[in-house]
C-alpha cells in the first residue's frame, strides 16, 4: 500500500494543471454557476486513507459522477495515514508553494485537522458558498467541533462514527459489554484480546476508552490540556494497562501494529473481540468474507467515542472550483444515500435528513441493516472527544508507561 500510495502520489505531481484556480477570494466573489463552469474540464487531486475496499470504492464512484456531470477528473491518492498529506502540505509551504499544491482535498479530523489549522495550511470560509450545505446543521456541537476544536468553515463534514466492539457470537456468545467487564473478561480468557498498539488511531482510541473509565468519565478531560489533571489520572490508566498485559495476545510481549492487523487476527481466531471507528466496517467485512457471518457489532452500557470525520482543501490547492464542486456532491442527498448502503460503504449520513424532500428521507429510512452492524439506539451513549493536545498526551504516556515496559 504504500508503494503504490507514493507511486500515485508522483503520478499526481507530475500532471499538468488545468484551467482551474488557487486564488479561493477570487472564487468566492462568483456566483456558484460561475465556479461550477470553471471547475468543468478539470481535476481534483483526493488524498485519503486507503485501507478500506468501501471508501475506495465510494470515492471511486464519486469520480464516476463528477465526470459524467461535469468532465471533472478525480485522482484518488491513497494514504497509509493521513499525516502523509499533512507532511506533504507542510513542505510545500516551506518551499514556497503557495499556488500549486498536490493536495487539494484530504479526508481528515482530529490532530491532523489541528495541525492544518494552527499552521493556517488550510482554505476557509467557503461552506456557505456550497448549495448542499443547507442540509448541514452546522451550529451542531458534533458538526462545529473536531475534536473541540471549532471548524469555522475550514472543512466540510462528510460521515458521523461512533465506536464499537464486535465479536463472533458462535465463538463468544456472551461478550464484555463495559470496560470493567472488558478488564475481567481479559483475565478470564488469558490470550484471547489485544489492541494495536499508539500511535495506530483505533488504537488510540482504545486507550481513551480506558482512560476515560480511570477518570470516572470523560467530564473531568473536557476542554483544554490540564497537566495537573492528566498527571492524576495516568497512572491509575497505565496501571490498569499493565495489569492486563499479561493475559493478552502473547502475553503482551507484542502488540498489533494496526487496526488491519487485528481484523485479521480476529478473522483467523486468534483473538475474539474486535473494534471499530465505524461500525459499518464489520457488515462489509462479513459481505466479503473476511469475517464470518455471525460476527455482531455492539456497544458499552457507559457508552463510547463519537465523531465527525471530514474534507478539507488545503492553503494551496491549484483547483480550487474543483474541490468546491467535488465538496458539493459530498453533501448531496443522492451521494449521502449511496454511502449509506451496506454494500456501498454503510456510513452514517453527515447532513440532516429531516431537511431532506420526503422521497429522500423515506429512501434513508428503508435503508437495510446488516445483522452485523449494531443498530444506532443500542450502541450506547455517545461519549465526546478530547482535544489533539490530550490525545497526544495520552498516547504518548502509553509509549513511555506501557508499551516500552
Amino acid at each position: 500500500m504504500r508503494h503504490a500510495a507514493f507511486a500515485t502520489i508522483a503520478a499526481v505531481l507530475a500532471a499538468p494543471a488545468g484551467a482551474d484556480t488557487a486564488d479561493g477570494a477570487a472564487l468566492l466573489a462568483q456566483d456558484w454557476e460561475a465556479v461550477v463552469d470553471q471547475a468543468r474540464g478539470g481535476e481534483v487531486n483526493f488524498y485519503l486513507w486507503g485501507g478500506a475496499e468501501t471508501s475506495n470504492g465510494y470515492v471511486d464512484w464519486i469520480g464516476e459522477r463528477l465526470a459524467a456531470d461535469y468532465d471533472i477528473t478525480l485522482n484518488r491518492v491513497p494514504l497509509t495515514d493521513t499525516t502523509e498529506a499533512v507532511n506533504i502540505v507542510l513542505a510545500e509551504q516551506q518551499a514556497g508553494q503557495d499556488e500549486s499544491g498536490a493536495v487539494d482535498l484530504v479526508w481528515i479530523n482530529g490532530e491532523n485537522f489541528r495541525t492544518l489549522r494552527q499552521g493556517d495550511l488550510l482554505w476557509c470560509g467557503y461552506t456557505e458558498a456550497l448549495p448542499n450545505g443547507a442540509y448541514v446543521d452546522w451550529e451542531a456541537p458534533a458538526i462545529a467541533n473536531d475534536f473541540g476544536v471549532p471548524i469555522e468553515g475550514c472543512e466540510v463534514p462528510w460521515s458521523r462514527v461512533q465506536f464499537a466492539f464486535a465479536h463472533d457470537s458462535a465463538r463468544t456468545p456472551q461478550p464484555p459489554r463495559s470496560i470493567p467487564a472488558l478488564i475481567d473478561w481479559v483475565e478470564a480468557n488469558p490470550g484471547r484480546f489485544t489492541y494495536p498498539a499508539p500511535p495506530d488511531f483505533t488504537g488510540e482510541a482504545f486507550v481513551r476508552h480506558v482512560f476515560y473509565h480511570a477518570a470516572g468519565g470523560p467530564e473531568a478531560l473536557m476542554g483544554p490540556f490540564d497537566q495537573e489533571v492528566f498527571d492524576e489520572v495516568a497512572p491509575k490508566a497505565w496501571e490498569i494497562l499493565n495489569a492486563m498485559e499479561p493475559d493478552l495476545w502473547r502475553e503482551g510481549a507484542t502488540y498489533p501494529t494496526s487496526i488491519t492487523q487485528l481484523q485479521g487476527m480476529v478473522a483467523n481466531s486468534e483473538v475474539d473481540l474486535y473494534f471499530t471507528y465505524d461500525p459499518a466496517e464489520v457488515g462489509a467485512a462479513a459481505a466479503n468474507g473476511t469475517f464470518p457471518e455471525t460476527m455482531r457489532s455492539y456497544g458499552l452500557t457507559g457508552g463510547t467515542l463519537a465523531n465527525t470525520n471530514y474534507v478539507a482543501v488545503p492553503y494551496n490547492s491549484p483547483h480550487k472550483a474543483a474541490a468546491l464542486v467535488t465538496l458539493n456532491m459530498l453533501l448531496s442527498p443522492e451521494a449521502q444515500l449511496e454511502k449509506a448502503q451496506p454494500q456501498v460503504w454503510g456510513a452514517a449520513p453527515a447532513i440532516e435528513v429531516e431537511r431532506l424532500e420526503p422521497a429522500m428521507q423515506e429512501a434513508f429510512a428503508e435503508t437495510p441493516r446488516p445483522a452485523q452492524v449494531v443498530a444506532p439506539e443500542d450502541q450506547g451513549p455517545q461519549l465526546p472527544e478530547l482535544q489533539p493536545a490530550w490525545i497526544e498526551a495520552i498516547a504518548e504516556g502509553w509509549i513511555d508507561n506501557v508499551g516500552t515496559r
